[in-house]
């Protein structure tokens, strides 16, 4: 029998601010610096690895705490894919299964908390997104501003 492959879970969350109901216009994405990897591509404004003993939901609402100093609900939470992707080296820090959420309501006004791990925070046009974005993230913004958002998206395989 073959050994059961590991991954790791992580949530991403994509403060939007919208010209209509459904329609995203502008997205807040953060710099990356400082982290070892991807430094110097922009990002969804918050994101990180679920915790043990955490739901996906939990670790959403808290990395947006942690990183924007904004305070969201579990509720509010609008899922937009689900990612299975892999580097395909075989290490286990390099499979992973995200969950990319878009929220819409929020409290307080995003600022970097965390300034050791990124250089800028701003709001970007969907459809003029700034470069370089991390690869596996624009997957997503690219579908978004299409409009073609699957639930299910797969990268490297």
């Amino acid at each position: 029998m073959s050994e059961r492959f590991r991954v790791i879970p992580a949530a991403y969350v994509l403060l939007v601010r919208s010209a209509g109901e459904r329609e995203p216009s502008e997205v807040l994405l953060a710099l990356r610096r400082g982290t070892g990897y991807m430094d110097e591509h922009w990002a969804f404004g918050a994101a990180g690895h679920v915790e043990v003993g955490e739901s996906v939901l939990a670790a959403a609402v808290r990395e947006v705490d942690e990183e924007l100093g904004v305070q969201i609900r579990e509720a509010d939470l609008e899922p937009l894919t689900v990612m299975h992707r892999t580097a395909r080296n075989g290490e286990p820090i390099d499979e992973r299964v995200d969950f990319f959420f878009a929220v819409r309501a929020w409290r307080g006004e995003p600022v970097r908390r965390e300034p050791h791990k990124s250089a800028d925070l701003r709001w970007f046009d969907v459809g003029a997104l700034p470069e370089p974005v991390v690869p596996h993230e624009l997957v997503v913004l690219d579908r978004i501003r299409t409009g073609r958002v699957p639930a299910v998206t797969v990268v490297g395989f």
